[in-house]
């Protein structure tokens, strides 16, 4: 895949009629047909039946299903709501393009399992790029490790939604709530530190938690782990 030809060049004119599609709507259809079916629904026979034309028509527009994967990934990367510069408090600003992520892997949960694969950076996610260079800015950070951190913030999110997903899909599939399957986890690890084998894991249970509630709400531990690594950039410089 040649990036220099799928950013920096627009789409060419073709002579006679004007084409029936566009880039940017086959894009879209790709994303709404992966939001409703998974990535793997996802083919160009697909893809050229949501929108009305021929399998073979649709590689005239989009030359593969791999290019076709980075248009679909820049352009949920264009629902990030940042705000116009960052406030000069780094950990907050993070914080704030976690949640943006987050939020966008949720909608689109395709995407965490879709970014291993990206090959380049289209003009949204350089947006998203550019404000998270700039909000470490005050951190002394040189400008490659700026980028690693981008990297690590957004292998987190990807993780952790990964995981938030694969929970809920467990939960229906088990037909109990979250609370009886965790009670029932409970349970069990309490009767395997009972035989005196695990006595770290004992020690961890048998720690009260500062609040219960806090501990089961996925916004409250997405937050308590999420400044838990953006501490530990602190103290990595």
């Amino acid at each position: 895949m040649d990036p220099e030809v799928l950013w920096s060049q627009a789409e060419r004119p073709r002579r006679g009629r004007p084409p029936a599609h566009s880039r940017a709507e086959i894009t879209a259809e790709a994303v709404a047909l992966a939001d409703t079916e998974g990535l793997a629904a996802v083919t160009m026979r697909a893809v050229a039946a949501r929108i009305g034309a021929g399998t073979m028509s649709l590689y005239s527009y989009v030359p593969n299903k791999e290019t076709l994967l980075e248009l679909m990934i820049d352009h949920v990367s264009g629902d990030h709501r940042l705000p116009p510069e960052p406030s000069g408090d780094w950990r907050a600003d993070l914080r704030g393009i976690a949640h943006e992520q987050r939020a966008i892997m949720r909608r689109h949960p395709w995407l965490p399992a879709a970014l291993p694969a990206r090959q380049t950076f289209g003009p949204n996610t350089l947006a998203v790029v550019e404000y998270t260079l700039a909000a470490l800015a005050p951190v002394g950070l040189d400008a490659p490790a700026r980028l690693e951190t981008f990297s690590l913030l957004t292998g987190f999110v990807a993780s952790h939604v990964t995981y938030e997903l694969a929970q809920e899909q467990a939960t229906e599939a088990a037909g109990r709530t979250s609370g009886e399957l965790l009670d029932a986890q409970t349970r069990h690890l309490r009767a395997a530190t009972a035989t005196g084998g695990y006595p770290h894991l004992a020690q961890a249970l048998a720690a009260p938690a500062a609040d219960p509630a806090a501990q089961a709400d996925p916004e409250a531990v997405f937050d308590r782990l999420l400044n838990r690594m953006i501490n530990g950039l602190t103290t990595a410089v």
